[in-house]
This record gives C-alpha cells, sequence and structure tokens, in this order.
C-alpha cells in the first residue's frame, strides 16, 4: 500500500489524503452501532462507532481480511458537534479496533440514518494485497 501525500502538504490527522494499491477489493455496506442481533445498545456516539467499526473487522474477516486491509472510509453521522467533542474518545477506540491504519476518509453528516437510534454509519472498502509469485 502506497500512502499518497504530496511533499509540501501538511500531513492529516487521522487519515490519508490517498492510498493507491493492487490487490482483491472488498466492499463493506454501512455498518451502524448494533450488534448481531440488531440491537442498539447505547445512544453514546463513541459507543456506537466501538460497535460499528466492530460489525467493520467481522465483515472484513470473512474475506481474509483485517483493518489492515482498509483503504477508505466514509462515515455518516447526525451531529457534527457531538463528533467534535468525542473525538479523543473516538480516536481511542478507533486505535484501539483498527490499529494504526489511517486510510482515506471522508465524514459527512446527515439529517437522518435508516436506523432512527442510530448516530453513526461507517462504509469501508478493503483490499487484499495480491501475493508475491
Amino acid at each position: 500500500m502506497q500512502i499518497l501525500q504530496p511533499p509540501d502538504w501538511p500531513r492529516p490527522e487521522g487519515y490519508s489524503n490517498g492510498i493507491a494499491t493492487r490487490g482483491r477489493l472488498v466492499f463493506v455496506a454501512g455498518q451502524i452501532g448494533w450488534d448481531r442481533n440488531k440491537i442498539i445498545h447505547s445512544d453514546n456516539l463513541a459507543e456506537q462507532v466501538r460497535q460499528a467499526l466492530a460489525n467493520t473487522i467481522a465483515v472484513l474477516a470473512e474475506a481474509g481480511a483485517g483493518p489492515e486491509h482498509v483503504t477508505r472510509m466514509t462515515w455518516y453521522i447526525l451531529d457534527k458537534q457531538e463528533y467534535l467533542s468525542s473525538t479523543k474518545e473516538i480516536g481511542r477506540i478507533y486505535r484501539e479496533i483498527m490499529g494504526n491504519n489511517y486510510p482515506a476518509m471522508a465524514m459527512l453528516q446527515v439529517s437522518a440514518l435508516i436506523e432512527d437510534s442510530a448516530k453513526v454509519e461507517i462504509e469501508t472498502t478493503a483490499v487484499i494485497p495480491e501475493q508475491e509469485t
């Protein structure tokens, strides 16, 4: 994986400007903060992020991928201010689950998500590298 960082740009915090790679593509549908039984246990944004990321990792594992293979994420949140006030906790949770992998990311504040109790939805793309021969 090659991190695309123009030399005269400041390094972004918590994401990469771009990534170039080759391999098998894995697309993970938007994951929210519910468990496998479709129950949301917390109305806390950071805890919903924790569960959404855990769900993402579970889906990636089905393809033989892990957090190190994630190249792109799009986060949909309901409340920018709630996110900003939770960034330290969310950052800690992110590093705990995703490690030090910082893919290309976008975040959008939206007016609603399909599940009424959801505060975040995370869509992910991963690439499993081609095997060297």
